[in-house]
């Protein structure tokens, strides 16, 4: 198992971890450190229980607001998904009603031929 050092609020604190898992340590340890230094800005030199605390406290809560934002966009994304897809209204004409047409025409081409024929000159 890995033993690490990782610096939280200007303090080293040595830290074990599984063999690959280094890299989420060190990033998980510079994430507590970010909210530690504002911390120890603000506050002054605190105990080590109390810095990891105010600013594991810190962490959570941001994580927290993340979490809420996070199901309120899949409910809105749910929503969204659940609404009925707008279509457009588009006439199909089937194949029936073309050949009916040109039947039709055909039949009114004959009518006026022949009223042309009787019709005089």
């Amino acid at each position: 198992m890995p033993d690490l050092e990782v610096m939280i609020g200007g303090r080293g604190f040595q830290v074990s971890c599984q063999p690959g898992e280094e890299h989420f340590l060190r990033s998980a340890a510079a994430m507590l450190d970010a909210e530690a230094a504002p911390l120890i800005t603000q506050l002054g030199r605190l105990p080590d229980a109390k810095m990891l605390l105010m600013a594991g406290l810190m962490l959570a809560d941001k994580t927290a607001a993340q979490d809420d934002e996070l199901r309120a966009l899949r409910a809105r994304v749910a929503e969204l998904e659940a609404r009925p897809v707008a279509t457009r209204d588009v006439a199909v004409i089937p194949p029936q009603v073309m050949e009916t047409l040109a039947e039709i025409a055909a039949r009114a081409e004959a009518m006026a031929a022949r009223v042309e024929e009787r019709t005089p000159a």
